[in-house]
Order: C-alpha cells, then structure tokens, then sequence
C-alpha cells in the first residue's frame, strides 16, 4: 500500500534526480521547495503528466522524504535510493508523510491560525480512537472527541498568576475570544479530508475509516510512545554521550530496549548524528555502543554510517555495521575488514577494555587477536598508528601474570613511546 501510494511521487523523484543535476536550473527558485514553472512544464512533457499532477506529486514526494531541497537545488533523498530494496525505507518515507498531513492539504481560510494548531495537535487522540474502534466512526462522535481534546488543551495553557492580585474597581465585560468561539466542524473536516489524502483513512457518507496502512501507523506510534514511557535505565533525556555511558553497565538485551527509548523520544536523523558524534570522541567504549545503537536503528542510518567509513577513528566500526547490514553473518562480518584495520579495532577495543573494564578482561582481549604469537601482534600493534598504542601496551603489561610475556609488552611500549624499533 505505501509503495502504491507513493508511486507517483517516486516517480517524478526519479525523474527530478535525472533531470536537476548540479548547475543546471534549480527546482525551486524561491528557497522554499516549490517547484519552478518551466520545470513543471518541463516534468510534465517527460511524463506525460499536467503540471498541476507534477506539483502534487513532487510536494508528496519532499514530504515523504524522496527528495530533498537545499536552496534552489534538489536531490534525492536516501529513501528513493533504499526503495527498490529497503521495505522499511518505503514505509519510513509514508510515515513522514502521514506525519505531515497537515501540509498535504491547503488549511481552510477565514480560521484562526491559533484555532488550526489547536485541531492539529489534538488529531492524534482523535486517530488513536479511530485505530481503537477498528470500524467506522461517525464524524459527530469524532467531533464530540475533537471538542474534548481541544477544551483540554486549553485548560492545560491557562496560567493562573502567582501571590495576591489587586481588586479590580469594577469587572470588565469578557471580550470575545475568537479562537475559542471558532467552529471546529470545519477544521475536522479539512484534517480528515487530508488524512484521506495521504492515504491514512477514508471519510465519506459521515464517517471515517482508518485504512489498513493508517492502522498500522497509529499502532507504531502508540508503540513509540509506550516504548519511550518504560525507559528501563531513564536515561530518554540525555544527549547521546550521557545515554551510552547509562548503558555502559547494562546487559545487552537491557541496553538494546534503553537504545530503542532513546530512539523512539527523537527524529531519527538528529539521534543518529548525535550517536556518530559521540563515537568521535576519545571514550573507545563509547565509540563501540554507539554502533550497537545504530544497529538498532538500521537501514536510516546507513548514508551516514556509510559517508563515515573514511573517517579512519570510525572506519572499522562502520565498515562491520555495513557489512552485517547487508547481511553479512556477525561472526564473519570481520571479513571486510584489512589486517591494518583489526588490528586498530583490536586495539581501540583493548582502550575500551582498560579504561572501564577489569585485568583479566585485558587478559583475556589478548586471546582474541588475529596474530598468531605475541611478537607479531606487537610488531602490527606498533605499526597501525593507534593514538592509545602505549596506554594500552601499558595496561596489557601490567595485567598480564606472565613475567616473560609482561617485560616484551614494556619494551613494546616504550619503543612506541620512544619512536625507536
């Protein structure tokens, strides 16, 4: 249903992604996303549309997220890249559509922009008791909702002044207010005939139907909000830095459901550029679950995961995230990765280790290196560049029982320290 609906609005993306290349006529001379005269026309000989469809379709197509407008100039969103083989970016890209059904259609004139923000604020109760009836309502039981949630909002925003207030010498007469005295049959309508638009529900004949795909978005939305609400370890409202460090002590399946809180309380985009800054950092521990957040957030994430690949900090963490995306097993996902690069990974995870974890953890981080003796492990280990090589070598000497094996470690480091061989 969603690629159904989105059909059109992919289409003319493709052909705005073939068409408006860098330096030619931008889509939208005036900044704001409309798309310009003679590219409509333009759209419209190629496609065998009208240029009025044209528009339609490439306003559903910027809201759904298939394109993307930066000044006078489009391209292409990562969904329309994902689409032919990301079910969930089709879904994400109708989902941000149903998010911003209130800009799919005109709002009705003569209204008080103050009363319309009230309506639009006040749909989700109103879809959520759609998603609940699982039939047809009837538009007045819907208003009578609608009337409800809105005097509620109101109650909400009244601010009563604080301390003793002086005594009027004689009360004024109440002044009309006219957002509270404006209609609000006329706004529902336009909400509903909007989500009818986007393809959430269907109205007609005095009542409304959620479709199977609006059923579907409501229910994800409850869920998000559910989620959020059962945050195990409460850390929902912190940047990403202070979340990871919440988890840092956390099971992984405890840690994954507090990923999944933090996720569902903020747009994907800003979580997922708040988890890579986080892994720029010089915390090694933080670096790792941050990745393991963005594998809980998925397929989103991967052009910002991929247009990190070259940052060398990042490169092997990036490099096994895309590798397990694209459905590589885990356990062979270090496949892809240079000797040089695991070697890094090795040892940005043995910084990791020895500042948060115990001696024998390092102990037993030794085990898991690739190099099959010691001496070649140091000799790759000396060779990477690893900004942590001494600290590490350091803390390996100092935990390991072996006295042979812990004075080689020293020397080690030291020759790194020192710059010698």
């Amino acid at each position: 249903m969603a690629r159904s609906g989105l059909a059109a609005a992919a289409r003319v993306a493709r052909w705005a992604d073939a068409a408006l290349r860098p330096g030619r006529d931008g889509a939208s001379p005036d900044g704001k996303g409309t798309l310009a005269g003679d590219t409509a026309e333009r759209a419209a000989a190629d496609l065998g549309l009208t240029p009025n469809q044209i528009r339609a379709d490439w306003d559903t197509a910027r809201l759904a997220g298939l394109i993307e407008v930066h000044g006078d100039s489009a391209r292409p969103g990562w969904r329309l890249r994902a689409w032919n083989r990301d079910d969930s970016a089709v879904l994400r890209g109708w989902v941000a559509l149903f998010d911003a059904w209130s800009l799919a259609c005109p709002e009705p004139s003569g209204h008080e922009p103050a009363a319309v923000a009230e309506v639009v604020s006040a749909m989700p109760q109103v879809l959520s008791f759609l998603q609940l009836s699982a039939g047809p309502v009837p538009v007045e039981q819907l208003l009578d909702l609608l009337e409800q949630r809105v005097t509620e909002l109101r109650t909400e925003r009244c601010e009563i002044p604080f301390g003793p207030q002086p005594e009027a010498a004689r009360p004024e007469p109440p002044q009309p207010d006219p957002v509270a005295d404006a209609p609000l049959a006329p706004l529902l309508e336009w909400a509903l005939r909007a989500l009818a638009s986007v393809g959430a529900l269907t109205y007609g004949d005095g009542q409304a139907t959620l479709t199977p795909l609006g059923n579907w978005a409501v229910w994800v939305k409850l869920e998000q909000i559910c989620v959020a609400a059962q945050s195990p370890a409460g850390n929902i409202e912190q940047a990403a830095e202070g979340m990871l460090r919440g988890c840092a002590q956390l099971r992984p399946n405890a840690a994954r459901a507090e990923y999944r809180a933090w996720l569902a309380a903020r747009p994907v985009g800003i979580a997922v550029t708040e988890l890579l800054g986080a892994a720029r950092g010089e915390d090694a521990l933080l670096r790792g679950l941050a990745f393991e957040a963005l594998r809980v957030v998925g397929a989103p994430a991967e052009p910002d995961v991929r247009s990190v690949a070259d940052e060398p900090t990042l490169r092997p963490y990036a490099l096994l995230w895309l590798a397990e995306h694209d459905g590589i097993d885990p356990e062979d996902a270090h496949e892809v990765l240079t000797r040089d690069e695991a070697t890094w990974l090795w040892v940005d995870t043995a910084a990791a280790v020895a500042d948060h974890g115990e001696a024998p953890m390092l102990v037993r981080h030794l085990e898991s290196a690739l190099q099959a003796t010691v001496p070649a492990l140091l000799d790759e280990v000396r060779a990477v560049g690893h900004p942590r090589t001494v600290q590490v070598l350091v803390a390996l000497a100092a935990a390991h029982p072996d006295p042979a094996l812990a004075k080689a470690v020293r020397r080690a480091a030291f020759q790194v320290h020192t710059g010698g061989s």
